[in-house]
C-alpha cells in the first residue's frame, strides 16, 4: 500500500512537471522573464515587466483605395469590334459582374485589355476605322498610366495584404498558411508586378488569386508582435543594467563586486544560450518574410497614399528598433562589465549581424 501511494505521488509529480514544461513552452515571455529575474537577483535591481508595445494598425483597405478614373469604353459598339480578342474583355468589364468585381479581378481585366488592345488597334487602322482605333489607343494609354494604382489596390491596399498583418490566426476567411508559402507568394506577386510595369502584361489569373490568399494567411502581424515583445523585454533589461551602473562600477581599484563574477554566467546562460537563438531566428524570419513586402512598397512608392505611407513609416520604425535591440543589449552588458574584464577578452561579444555569441 505504501509503495502504491509512493508510486502515485511520483506519477503526480511527473504530470505536474510535464504540465509546467508545457505552460512555459507556450509562454512567449518565459525566457525573457527568467532572464530578468536572474538579472534582478544578481544586480539587486527591481524587476518589472515591460509595458505592452502598441503595434501600428494597418489602415483598412477601403480607406486607402486609390480612385481610378473610368474610361468611355462602355459606349463602344461591340459589333464594330468583331474579330478582335479585346471585344470579349471589354464585354466582361462592362457587365454587371465586371463593374462589381474585386480589385484583383479588375486588375486582371485591365491587364488583359493592355495585352490585347494593340492588335485590335492595328486591325481597326487596317480597315480604315481610325476613330475607333484612336479611342482604343487612348484607353490603352490611360490604363497604362493607371496600372500602378490598380496594382496597389489589388495588393498592398487589399484586404488580403491587410490580413497579413493580423496578430492572430483563428481561421475564418483567411486561414493561416505555412510561412514558406507566404514568402513564395510575396515574391511571386513582386515578379509579376515588375513584369507588368515593364510592359509584359501576361498574367496567370488563377495563380495570382492563389498568391493573394497565401499572403492573407501569412504571419506578418505575428512576427511583428514577437519582435516588438523581444525589443520591450531587452530594453527593460537595459534599464536594469543602467540602474545598477548608476550606483557605481562593479569593479575598481582594490574592489570587485560579487555581481562581476555572477553576471557573465547569467548573461551566457539566459541571454546568449536562452534568448539569442530565438532572436537570430526572428531576424532571419524578418528578412525572409518582410523584405519582399517592403520591396513591393518601394516599387509602388510613387502611388502610395498618405495614410498607408504613415502606417508604413511607423511599422518600419518599430522594425528598426526591434532589429537593433539584441545588439543594444550586448553593448549594455559590455559597458557594465568593461571595468572587470581582461583587456582584449570581453565577456560577451557580437557575432554575425551584431547578434551575441557564447564564445566571447
Amino acid at each position: 500500500m505504501a509503495r502504491r501511494l509512493k508510486g502515485n505521488k511520483l506519477r503526480a509529480a511527473l504530470v505536474a512537471v510535464c504540465l509546467l514544461c508545457a505552460c512555459t513552452a507556450d509562454d512567449p515571455d518565459h525566457r525573457f522573464s527568467e532572464y530578468q529575474q536572474r538579472l534582478s537577483r544578481t544586480l539587486s535591481v527591481a524587476a518589472e515587466p515591460p509595458a505592452q508595445t502598441p503595434l501600428p494598425r494597418p489602415p483598412r483597405s477601403g480607406s486607402v483605395r486609390l480612385p481610378v478614373a473610368s474610361d468611355k469604353l462602355g459606349a463602344l459598339d461591340f459589333l464594330a469590334l468583331s474579330g478582335c480578342g479585346v471585344q470579349i474583355t471589354i464585354g466582361k468589364r462592362n457587365s454587371s459582374l465586371g463593374r462589381m468585381a474585386r480589385d484583383s479581378q479588375r486588375l486582371l481585366l485591365e491587364l488583359e485589355y493592355l495585352r490585347l488592345a494593340p492588335d485590335c488597334v492595328q486591325v481597326m487602322r487596317a480597315e480604315g476605322r481610325d476613330a475607333l482605333a484612336t479611342q482604343l489607343q487612348r484607353a490603352w494609354r490611360e490604363k497604362q498610366q493607371q496600372l500602378a494604382a490598380r496594382i496597389f489596390n489589388a495588393t498592398l491596399g487589399s484586404a488580403e495584404y491587410r490580413s497579413f498583418w493580423r496578430t492572430s490566426h483563428a481561421g475564418g476567411k483567411y486561414p493561416a498558411v505555412n510561412e514558406s508559402y507566404s514568402v513564395d507568394a510575396l515574391r511571386g506577386i513582386n515578379h509579376r508586378v515588375r513584369n507588368w510595369l515593364q510592359g509584359d502584361y501576361r498574367a496567370d489569373n488563377w495563380q495570382f488569386e492563389i498568391h493573394l490568399s497565401e499572403v492573407a494567411g501569412g504571419p506578418g502581424g505575428l512576427l511583428l508582435q514577437a519582435l516588438a515583445r523581444q525589443a520591450a523585454w531587452l530594453q527593460q533589461a537595459d534599464a536594469m543594467l543602467q540602474t545598477r551602473l548608476a550606483r557605481g562600477p562593479l569593479c575598481g581599484p582594490a574592489m570587485r563586486h560579487r555581481a562581476a563574477d555572477v553576471l557573465p554566467n547569467v548573461v551566457r546562460r539566459y541571454f546568449v544560450e536562452g534568448i539569442q537563438p530565438q532572436a537570430a531566428l526572428l531576424e532571419r524570419r524578418r528578412y525572409e518574410l518582410l523584405a519582399p513586402l517592403q520591396e513591393l512598397e518601394t516599387i509602388l512608392d510613387a502611388v502610395l497614399p498618405p495614410q498607408y505611407r504613415q502606417w508604413m513609416e511607423q511599422r518600419n520604425a518599430l522594425l528598426a528598433e526591434a532589429a537593433t535591440a539584441p545588439r543594444t543589449h550586448v553593448a549594455s552588458v559590455q559597458r557594465i562589465l568593461a571595468p572587470c574584464s581582461t583587456p582584449g577578452q570581453p565577456v560577451i561579444r557580437a557575432g554575425n549581424s551584431g547578434l551575441p555569441t557564447a564564445d566571447g
